[in-house]
């Protein structure tokens, strides 16, 4: 037979495990009203945040205000205002028709002719031509013009490049910038660039706010757009970002569930 101490120690003991459970099961408990582990593990998730003890505490804060106000809400009779009620009605019929239309466009997809039309209004901007250029930068005239003597000598442009151009980021590849656009570049250079004919060099070093350029052309083309399949993800989001094309959608769908619906 137990004691009463040994009763009285065994029912301390439980309701310290029971006590200890639920606190692993609860987030936080807020004037008695438990807001359970999986809320807070769902709310970190969500914040697209690493998961890690000053995330959680941010976001088990953010429950406990949030239940702090429904608390007081409820305390206070708020959510038997009509207005209120009216409101409430208003932000969930907002998050319904969201989602809808959301899961439609997502069904649906965006029509081909509508693909179509975005790509050729994308397509008309790829005009001009783009030019293979290699290039050596250095910081004093006389140096370019000593490298240009070089090179008719018969000297490696690459090689040079390498060796002494001070452009950090085409000098490990011989002066290589590959293909660009004349409008990405610095005025001075484009100028001269696009004089050149395939595998000239300039004879003069050419100034520009980086210093003095020797440019070489290596070919040049007509700028080409990418095929519809490689923009397809790109038109997409450009389509269903358009407001006039949601409206349009919107209307649509509408009508659609109108045709379907017996309205008496």
């Amino acid at each position: 037979m137990f004691k009463k101490h040994q009763i009285l120690s065994v029912g301390i003991l439980l309701a310290t495990l029971l006590s200890a459970n639920a606190m692993a099961q609860n987030a936080v408990i807020v004037n008695g009203k438990s807001i359970p582990k999986a809320q807070l593990d769902k709310l970190v998730q969500r914040s697209g945040q690493p998961d890690n003890p000053q995330v959680r505490g941010q976001a088990r804060e953010m429950l406990v205000t949030r239940e702090l106000v429904l608390q007081e809400a409820d305390k206070r009779g708020v959510l038997q205002n009509e207005i209120v009620r009216e409101q409430l009605e208003q932000a969930r019929m907002g998050v319904l028709v969201g989602a809808v239309f959301e899961d439609y466009i997502e069904k649906e997809g965006v029509a081909e002719a509508d693909l179509k039309a975005a790509y050729d209004s994308v397509k008309a901007q790829y005009t001009g031509k783009e030019y293979h250029v290699e290039h050596i930068l250095v910081e004093k005239e006389s140096d370019a013009k000593a490298i240009i003597a070089q090179l008719k000598a018969g000297a490696s442009f690459e090689e040079i490049a390498k060796a002494k151009s001070i452009d950090p980021g085409s000098a490990k590849n011989g002066g290589d910038l590959g293909w660009v656009s004349d409008k990405a570049l610095v005025p001075e250079f484009s100028k001269a660039m696009v004089q050149l004919k395939n595998g000239q060099t300039t004879d003069k070093p050419v100034k520009s706010q980086f210093g003095w350029h020797i440019i070489k052309m290596i070919d040049s083309r007509d700028v080409k757009a990418p095929s519809i399949e490689e923009m397809k993800d790109q038109l997409k989001q450009m389509i269903m970002s358009d407001k006039n094309w949601q409206k349009a959608k919107f209307a649509e769908m509408m009508q659609k569930l109108r045709a379907k619906a017996k309205i008496q």
